[in-house]
């Protein structure tokens, strides 16, 4: 079993989100921003190195990113990635249409028969909730999303999806395509003979022609900040008046 897992290297800031000065970016310039990659690509690769661990094959990732992308790819090769391919851009924000037509493209060109895509229901910089449903659409390949429970058996996914406090079952032919959401599965921690063994395995490096956009970002917001506040009441026994008060507002004392 051949599967394509697909990453995306995406900002990790300690505090606040920042945009750029236009307004159609997250502004990543800062010195305490960080990289990572979403819960739910992780969750996507540990089941895709589950499933090649049961059933033998290998796993690629693929990501459409900066050179520096090549860190998230090497994360995942120590934990039981085979092998990647970095679809190196300039670092300007491709459209879910363009991603997956670079992904797609790049797929057909490597010649590996892939059984199976798995990634991520949606980027957790972007959250488009696109990339998917256009590589299964450019493909012609089933896809189930937002899943929660994955096996294979005999050549059929069994896919799991949560609705309310029920599951809805879906079994798919192979090749597909699967989103995933986080809580699939844990996913494991490299380790160092992992991480010794990720620096010699390939990653293959193109640079695909972006396409014309077909798709216009307007722009991004960032949702309403809470700012908290704490008032003093007073100090040792002078204040317990005031917190009975308080108390007999809020409806903890009557």
């Amino acid at each position: 079993m051949d599967i394509a897992v697909c990453i995306k290297r995406v900002p990790l800031s300690p505090g606040r989100w920042t945009l750029t000065a236009d307004g159609t970016a997250i502004d990543t310039s800062g010195s305490a921003m960080g990289w990572t990659l979403s819960p739910h690509e992780e969750c996507a690769t540990e089941a895709a190195v589950q499933l090649v661990e049961a059933n033998g094959g290998s796993v690629t990732a693929i990501s459409l990113g900066t050179s520096e992308s090549q860190e998230q790819i090497r994360e995942l090769m120590a934990v039981g990635v085979d092998r990647g391919i970095l679809l190196e851009t300039d670092g300007a924000e491709w459209d879910p249409q363009a991603t997956a037509s670079a992904i797609v493209d790049s797929m057909k060109a490597d010649g590996t028969a892939f059984d199976m895509v798995i990634l991520g229901t949606e980027s957790a910089d972007t959250g488009d909730y696109q990339v998917g449903v256009r590589i299964a659409h450019a493909l012609g390949w089933p896809i189930v999303t937002n899943v929660k429970g994955l096996s294979v058996s005999n050549g059929v996914a069994r896919c799991e999806r949560v609705a309310g406090a029920e599951r809805e079952v879906y079994e798919v032919a192979l090749p597909a395509v699967i989103s995933v959401k986080d809580g699939l599965n844990i996913p494991r921690y490299p380790s160092v003979p992992g991480r010794i063994k990720a620096r010699k395995k390939p990653i293959e490096t193109s640079t695909p022609q972006r396409p014309a956009p077909r798709l216009e970002k307007k722009s991004l917001a960032l949702p309403p900040q809470e700012v908290g506040t704490a008032e003093v009441i007073g100090t040792g026994p002078d204040a317990a008046p005031k917190v009975v008060e308080i108390l007999k507002e809020i409806g903890v004392l009557t």
